[in-house]
């Protein structure tokens, strides 16, 4: 990895940088794919730009990275430019002092690859409306992650407000696999549903994600369970013609699916890393019509929620 720093520089000399290196590297021509802007601070952008990098190994991307710094200093962008000869991409840190803080747009348009998507992601605090926001204008997908917020729960319930096609939560995301079992269950039990549970640990956005996402899906009332997690630990369905599907998972790695008359089976069902939940997420850029209606239906259906659960 050949990494060049740039203090008090601007974009058009960043641009030439990438450019040299790549051309020293004898890699003029990489065959990127999106741009993902990383809109981050300090604290959070070794974790965020390593998850990006790994995401870029399945998706070869320019990941321009943002963090604003002290607004009280001089106007001054810092860069570093990271170009690794194993990586299928480039990755830059934007550092930003004084007014440019508020003006990361123009910060970023020079340095956007042309005639290819862009994808903002937000993996801390992120904007009440990303469409709106500055850099999330410039974006076809933006990705939040109501895990994040000091609330997580009141801030996925409110990721309808402003939501236009193309916004997505992490918080989403990481319900694939549990939607993709359920899904299965169904087709295997496709008998009608009276009521369902959703436990999860004290404040996890996904658990009312999942439970609303059930409740549109099958017409029947659900309630949400806290559990000692760690994340979603269960879900309880209970057939109208008697007993119930069950999937429980404890070690967050694996799962029992139990349904009435079959045996109980273990399915992988294990968290995921968020480089894995990034990935995903850059490999469909169109927008996620299924998310968009279930952040609604959980904006003005909500859930009752019972007491703590082991």
């Amino acid at each position: 990895m050949t990494t060049f720093n740039l203090t008090d520089t601007t974009a058009s000399k960043i641009s030439a940088t990438l450019t040299q290196l790549r051309h020293q590297m004898g890699a003029p021509a990489v065959g990127m794919v999106l741009t993902l802007v990383v809109v981050c601070d300090e604290a959070g952008q070794y974790d965020a730009v390593r998850a990006a990098t790994e995401a870029a190994r399945e998706h070869p991307s320019r990941v321009l990275t943002v963090i604003r710094r002290d607004t009280y200093e001089p106007d001054r962008l810092d860069a570093e430019v990271r170009v690794g000869e194993s990586s299928p991409g480039e990755v830059v840190l934007l550092r930003l002092y004084g007014r440019l803080t508020g003006h990361a747009d123009s910060v970023i348009s020079p340095l956007l690859l042309t005639d290819t998507p862009v994808v903002a992601w937000w993996p801390g605090d992120s904007p009440a409306v990303p469409s709106r926001d500055a850099v999330g204008q410039f974006a076809t997908r933006r990705i939040t992650d109501a895990r994040a917020a000091r609330d997580a729960v009141a801030a996925i319930r409110g990721r309808h407000t402003g939501y236009v096609p193309g916004d997505t939560d992490l918080a989403w995301t990481r319900l694939t696999s549990w939607r993709s079992l359920l899904a299965s269950a169904f087709d295997r039990h496709p008998g009608p549903i009276r009521s369902g549970v959703v436990a999860g640990a004290a404040g996890n956005p996904s658990a009312p994600l999942l439970a609303a996402w059930l409740a549109e899906r099958l017409g029947v009332p659900m309630e949400l369970t806290e559990s000692d997690g760690p994340g979603l630990t269960e879900v309880r369905l209970t057939l109208a013609e008697g007993g119930e599907l069950k999937i429980a998972r404890t070690d967050a790695r694996l799962a029992t699916l139990s349904q009435p008359g079959q045996p109980d089976r273990r399915v992988a069902l294990a968290r995921r890393s968020t480089a894995e939940l990034l990935a995903e997420e850059l490999r469909r850029l169109d927008s996620d019509d299924i998310y968009g209606s279930t952040i609604q239906w959980l904006a003005k259906s909500p859930m009752s929620q019972s007491s703590h659960s082991s």
